[in-house]
């Protein structure tokens, strides 16, 4: 089955048991700050998982786009990547074990039609420290699926990996395993978890695609062995725990945690947060270990082939591993780019560069017949274009984001690989070396590492990052006292002029998209200036829109009112601000509204100051110039006259 069929079946087969089909969410959390990119299909939803309510109801299911950079190092084998879907499905209070585990087994079975004999479990051994039982129940509602198709399910005890490599399966099919594999938090295992995060033991299914055991990864095979036999395909959250940490160790808990002050309540309700990797189901259902010979993938593959000759099939291990990070890689920026990220520095721009820069010279070390690799979006961007309609609606700004990058990247690998082997002569590269590298040549520490290690010569990481705070540090106090918020005074027309730049915020919204986010501002009595992301220079007609839309809420008089919040209720009213900028927990908030309405054109977060309403501005806006800055970045230069 092709990835397309296995999302609309898992879809279909969940609105038919009462599930509402959520959209995916962006891979830019919008109330999480403890994250660059969603991770995972459960991460938009934990306020509803900790029980409020969500507006289509207790039954939801959706296929989220996620990108986890933690999986970085791992891609290269035969199935991890840092972009995947998950499929999830989640009752909130409602449905429990004995339905969602049978349900799953039925799409498995039934809908993507895999042999339950090459279907394994594991379930979670309980945590004797915390208090939090066996799941035995797990175990017996999987036995009677099992015995539904005529196979006897048996149940081993493995506790941990390392025990698994010793007992190896045990003629079992249900594997108990410890906290470390079968609890799930955003924070790991019990003890990782801070209080107030929900959590729960989950039951995991396998597939076996019936490879030798590789004896390296331990004696005997089990669904946990990493030799590539099983591979994980579905996990089942039972999400029901909160962990608490009270600051009085007599103030409650069960006996077991009471002196330490730490012990795990139930939550108000019981969920469930099921998520299943789409490109693994799919190599399941091809039997195929190796998740890149699946539709999606393959498609990218296939294309290198055309372009490049790089033949997947007939490639050594070390060229297919090259070709599985080009691969993976190139679909994760277009995805990123495609949700609004640009290549920058810092913070999420600093992971797209950073991806796309490595795949870039990977594809060059490969070398053969490559010549760009950014024409490959539309590979990419077609396999995926019936589920993510944005990505065709975004091509362009896909393309230009893509190669802008790619031909200043191209550039730096000339200049910094001459610079560098002008260094090597020395025998050495120091961490300064490589900074220079970084800071004069724009040549990335990666690659400085990675050529260092091809020549067997040692490079101090930690040089490099020390001297890299030490250049952070130089650039903050040089910055510090030239402009307070992008403000050159607070004067009458610099404070008008910022109100202005709100409604341009909002404008640029409201004409472009919600890519648009600020960059940076910097407002003199005379003009407002405003960087804004943005891959494509903007039209006479889009600079007309905006313009006659700053205009329109000058006109209309509307209230400028600020509040001070708590960050995150901020969020939740849809305030926002400097793309990348941290904020403290409790903010100040400006909305532009019409309280007789109650219509709201602007709420950001700001430290102000601002006019009290809009027909304060006194004057008609105009914008100067437009131009770009940057990669995926514009600049306007406006006036009000």
């Amino acid at each position: 089955m092709t990835s397309q069929e296995i999302r609309q079946k898992y879809l279909d087969f969940f609105a038919a048991r009462g599930h509402a089909i959520i959209p995916s969410a962006s891979l830019l959390p919008e109330n999480d700050p403890t994250t660059l990119f969603t991770g995972s299909g459960m991460q938009p939803l934990v306020p509803c998982l900790l029980g409020e309510a969500h507006p289509l109801g207790r039954r939801l299911v959706n296929s989220q786009k996620s990108f986890r950079a933690e999986d970085m190092d791992e891609v290269g084998d035969n199935r991890h990547t840092t972009f995947f879907e998950m499929l999830g499905n989640w009752s909130l209070g409602d449905y429990f074990k004995k339905e969602q585990l049978a349900w799953f087994f039925e799409f498995l079975t039934d809908g993507v039609g895999l042999d339950p004999q090459r279907l394994y479990i594991s379930v979670f051994a309980g945590d004797e420290k915390n208090s939090v039982p066996r799941d035995t129940e797990s175990v017996e509602i999987w036995k009677k699926a099992f015995a539904a198709k005529g196979i006897e399910a048996r149940d081993a005890e493995l506790l941990t990996e390392a025990r698994g490599g010793e007992l190896g399966m045990q003629d079992g099919r249900i594997f108990y395993y410890d906290a470390k594999k079968n609890w799930w938090s955003r924070s790991g295992t019990p003890d990782q978890m801070p209080a107030g995060e929900p959590g729960g033991p989950d039951s995991e299914v396998f597939f076996d695609f019936q490879t030798p055991h590789d004896p390296k990864f331990g004696k005997e095979c089990h669904p946990n062995c990493d030799c590539g036999r099983f591979m994980e395909i579905g996990n089942s959250v039972f999400m029901e725990y909160r962990r608490v940490i009270a600051n009085n160790a007599n103030s409650g808990g069960n006996n077991a945690n009471k002196n330490r002050g730490e012990w795990f309540e139930k939550l108000p309700q019981r969920n469930v947060d099921f998520g299943g990797g789409l490109e693994r189901i799919a190599a399941a259902s091809i039997n195929c270990p190796d998740i890149f010979k699946i539709d999606t993938l393959g498609a990218i593959l296939e294309e290198m082939k055309r372009r490049f000759s790089w033949d997947y099939d007939l490639a050594s291990d070390g060229e297919r591993k090259i070709m599985r990070i080009v691969a993976d890689h190139l679909r994760a920026a277009v995805f990123m780019a495609g949700d609004g990220v640009f290549p920058s520095n810092k913070h999420r721009g600093y992971m797209l560069r950073k991806i796309l820069r490595r795949a870039i010279f990977k594809a060059h070390k490969l070398a053969s017949g490559f010549s760009n690799l950014y024409p490959l979006a539309n590979t990419v961007i077609s396999s995926y274009k019936s589920a993510y309609p944005e990505l065709a609606e975004r091509s362009k700004d896909i393309h230009s984001v893509l190669e802008e990058e790619e031909m200043k990247f191209m550039k730096t690998i000339v200049g910094g690989t001459r610079e560098f082997e002008h260094l090597v002569k020395n025998g050495k590269i120091t961490g300064v070396d490589a900074f220079n590298l970084y800071q004069s040549h724009g040549f990335p520490w990666e690659l400085t590492e990675e050529l260092s290690l091809q020549r067997g010569l040692d490079v101090n990481p930690a040089e490099f990052q020390a001297e890299f705070e030490k250049h952070q540090e130089l650039s903050r106090t040089a910055s510090a006292g030239t402009f307070r918020g992008g403000l050159a005074d607070q004067s009458e027309p610099v404070v008008r002029l910022h109100t202005t730049t709100h409604l341009l915020n909002a404008a640029l919204r409201k004409v472009l998209g919600d890519h648009v986010w600020q960059k940076g501002s910097n407002i003199t009595p005379e003009r407002t200036r405003f960087d804004f992301t943005h891959a494509a220079k903007l039209t006479e007609e889009q600079k007309q829109e905006v313009e006659k839309i700053v205009n329109e809420a000058i006109a209309r008089d509307y209230e400028v009112k600020k509040e001070v919040l708590p960050l995150e209720e901020a969020r939740k009213l849809g305030a926002i601000g400097v793309f990348g900028e941290k904020y403290s927990d409790t903010v100040s908030a400006y909305t532009v509204w019409d309280p007789e309405t109650g219509e709201v054109f602007s709420r950001e977060f700001c430290g102000g100051p601002h006019v009290a309403h809009t027909g304060e501005i006194k004057g008609k806006f105009h914008v100067v110039k437009e131009e770009a800055v940057a990669a995926g970045v514009r600049r306007i230069k406006g006036v009000v006259e």
